[in-house]
């Protein structure tokens, strides 16, 4: 397979999930604010910072007052901003059109249409009332094509390499909304919120990653930041843990690797190795500083996604360009 194929199936995959991550982050902190248990948590410019920050990694100096309008025009149909969910959608297009005959009919009729109804989308109708079909429209559209992906296409390299992007997107993505829910609920210790209400900020933090229904049969108790935090991150049977997306891109980079005895300098022996570790890290070592060990999480992340285009999905000259814009704006 050419190197510039992989490259488009692997990012196919990845803005496939880019794009439902952002629009369930934007459907789950806006309209989850409208009836939440305190003043800063209903604010708008709360919400809108929240959102900034997660999309964009962008931090809104606390002067600045954000127009919603225009926040929301941005995060989902500004072809102007590179992290838009248009934007994604369009890219996972191109890429998908671009390795046609490696996938399935089915599959590239859905994301052809799923591009079309996102082009056709009304901005006004958007940002007026229109964000809650439109969030639903894109939360629903990627779910069927991971269906599509699964259940027709060969599950061989191809298929492997479309995992490895969807899985890397996932695991990237949940470290952001981890870290910006984090965020905001350093914030609201800040003013002082009653205990009772932080609960809040880790039930929405679970539902921004599907997993909230799943944790409360797990633990069978209100959310809690200790709980929250080690079922999103280490519980394996989370399908969204950071521990299971580990798991899964190992053994989907095996697959495509060339090497049954791993190189020390390759992108899989840093992924195995991230994956060892995260066997036996207990919870209480991530609390203790939350903060660094997601940071340190994020920058360790973007090293593998760089080293594994380094490794599978060299490109000409004529496309470092467009790879190198892609990168950028992931970080």
């Amino acid at each position: 397979m050419l190197a510039r194929v992989a490259n488009n199936l692997f990012w196919m995959g990845r803005y496939i999930e880019r794009s439902e991550h952002l629009a369930r982050y934007l459907n789950v902190n806006y309209f989850s604010s409208l009836d939440a248990p305190d003043d800063l948590a209903q604010s708008r410019q709360f919400v809108l910072r929240s959102i900034m920050y997660m999309v964009s990694n962008e931090i809104i100096d606390a002067d600045k007052e954000l127009k919603e309008e225009d926040v929301l025009y941005n995060v989902g149909l500004n072809k102007e901003k590179p992290y838009s969910i248009i934007n994604s959608i369009i890219y996972a297009h191109e890429n998908a059109r671009s390795s046609r005959d490696l996938i399935s009919t089915e599959l590239f009729e859905s994301i052809n249409k799923l591009n079309h109804n996102v082009k056709g989308y009304s901005v006004p109708n958007f940002v007026k009332n229109g964000l809650y079909d439109f969030t639903c429209m894109i939360t629903q559209s990627t779910s069927e094509l991971r269906s599509k992906i699964k259940s027709t296409l060969l599950h061989d390299e191809v298929y492997a390499i479309i995992m490895l992007g969807v899985y890397l997107e996932r695991i990237i993505q949940i470290s952001r909304i981890i870290n910006s829910k984090v965020s905001d609920a350093t914030v609201e210790n800040e003013f002082k919120i009653d205990l009772i209400d932080e609960s809040y900020q880790w039930s929405t933090l679970l539902k921004c990653v599907f997993s909230y229904d799943m944790m409360r049969r797990f633990y069978k108790k209100t959310p809690t930041r200790r709980t929250t935090l080690e079922f999103i991150i280490l519980n394996s049977k989370c399908p969204r843990s950071i521990k299971n997306c580990l798991n899964q891109i190992f053994k989907y980079i095996c697959i495509i690797s060339r090497f049954k005895d791993i190189p020390s300098n390759s992108s899989a022996f840093l992924i195995g190795k991230m994956k060892s570790e995260f066997e036996f890290k207990l919870i209480d070592e991530i609390n203790d500083d939350l903060e660094g060990f997601m940071t340190k999480l994020i920058t360790d992340l973007t090293e593998i996604a760089e080293k594994i285009e380094e490794d599978y999905f060299k490109l000409s000259n004529e496309n470092i360009i467009k790879k190198d814009q892609k990168v950028e704006f992931n970080q």
